[in-house]
C-alpha cells in the first residue's frame, strides 16, 4: 500500500433544485468525482420558508443510481412512478434505486417551514446499474455514543453495528454529532477512499480544520485518521472501495456509457413507458435539458 494522499479540499457551489431551495453541491467537483460508488453529495439547508415556499421538484427521472436521503430537519414527502408514497421525518432515510429506470418527485409538506437534509447519490456497479427499480424507507438505524459524540450508521458496517439499507457495494456513511466537542481516531479501511462532508460547525482531520459545506478528500491508503469535531458540530463520512471504472452523469442520469445516457433521455422526452407518471403529484414533469456534444 503506498503513503495516504494528501488531504483534498472542495468547497460547495450553489445548485438549484426545485422550488425556492438553493443547496451546497460538494460532489461531483472537477477536483474529485467519486468517493467509492458515492458519486453526488447535496446539503440542503439548514433553511426556513414560509408554508408552501420549500422544496417542490416535479416528476423527473432517474437511472443507474440510487437517491440517498438523509433528513436532519424538517418533513418531505416522496412519491415515485411505482405508487410510493412517503413522507421522511428527521432522523430517517429514503432510498431509491433507480436501475434501469423510475420517476418520482420530492416536495415539503403544505404546512413545513424548515429544511435540514443531505441528498446523495451513490452509482450503481455495472453488474447492476439496470436492475429493477425499488424504493425504501428506514426509519430505524444503528445510533450510539462513544467520546462525546452521537454517531448515527447510514449504509454499511462500523466498529461492530450495521445499517439496514440496500447497498450494491463496499461502502460506509456515518453521521456524527457532538454538542459539547468531541476528538476521535476512527480505525480506517486502507482499501476505501473516504471523505468528510461538514454539514455545522467546523471539523479538524489529521491538523486540517474544515468549515460547514467544505468536504475534505481523504482518498484511500489511511487505517484511521485523528478527528476532532467543535462545539455543536455535524458531519457526514462516507467512504467506499474504489469504483474501478469510469461512470457518466448527465443530469439525472447514470451510467456505465454515453449512449445510455443519452437513451433514457430520449425515452423520457418521448414519454416512454420506461418512466411512468407518478401517481398524486400536481404538476408539471421537468424537462430536460439539452445533451452535450459527445452525446
Amino acid at each position: 500500500m503506498t503513503d495516504p494522499a494528501p488531504l483534498q479540499r472542495i468547497e460547495a457551489r450553489t445548485a438549484e433544485i426545485g422550488g425556492a431551495l438553493a443547496v451546497n453541491r460538494l460532489l461531483p467537483s472537477r477536483h474529485c468525482r467519486t468517493i467509492g460508488a458515492w458519486c453526488f453529495l447535496d446539503h440542503a439547508g439548514p433553511a426556513t420558508f414560509a408554508p408552501g415556499g420549500g422544496m417542490r421538484v416535479g416528476p423527473h427521472p432517474h437511472i443507474g443510481l440510487q437517491t440517498f436521503t438523509w433528513m436532519i430537519k424538517g418533513e418531505v414527502l416522496h412519491r415515485d412512478s411505482l405508487g410510493n408514497v412517503q413522507t421522511i421525518r428527521p432522523g430517517q432515510i429514503n432510498l431509491m434505486t433507480a436501475g434501469r429506470g423510475i420517476a418520482h418527485t420530492e416536495e415539503s409538506l403544505s404546512g413545513e417551514t424548515t429544511l435540514h437534509a443531505a441528498q446523495l447519490w451513490i452509482a450503481l456497479p455495472q453488474t447492476h446499474w439496470d436492475c429493477p427499480p425499488a424504493f425504501d424507507h428506514y426509519p430505524d438505524l444503528p445510533r450510539w455514543s462513544a467520546a462525546g459524540c452521537d454517531l448515527t450508521l447510514l449504509a454499511g458496517t462500523w466498529e461492530g453495528h450495521r445499517a439496514p439499507t440496500r447497498l450494491y457495494s463496499p461502502l460506509v456513511g456515518l453521521d456524527l454529532r457532538s454538542d459539547s466537542g468531541a476528538t476521535l481516531t476512527p480505525a480506517l479501511d486502507p482499501g476505501f477512499e473516504y471523505g468528510l462532508m461538514v454539514l455545522e460547525g467546523a471539523a479538524t482531520i489529521d491538523g486540517q480544520t474544515f468549515a460547514a459545506n467544505e468536504l475534505a478528500v481523504l482518498g484511500r491508503g489511511r487505517d484511521r485518521c485523528a478527528l476532532t469535531l467543535a462545539p455543536t458540530a455535524r458531519a457526514i463520512l462516507v467512504g467506499g472501495k474504489p469504483l474501478g471504472y469510469e461512470i457518466h452523469m448527465w443530469w439525472n442520469f447514470v451510467a456505465p456509457e454515453r449512449a445510455l445516457i443519452a437513451q433514457a433521455q430520449r425515452d423520457w422526452e418521448t414519454g416512454d413507458t420506461r418512466f411512468s407518471e407518478v401517481p398524486g403529484f400536481d404538476g408539471p414533469r421537468l424537462t430536460a435539458p439539452a445533451l452535450p456534444p459527445g452525446y
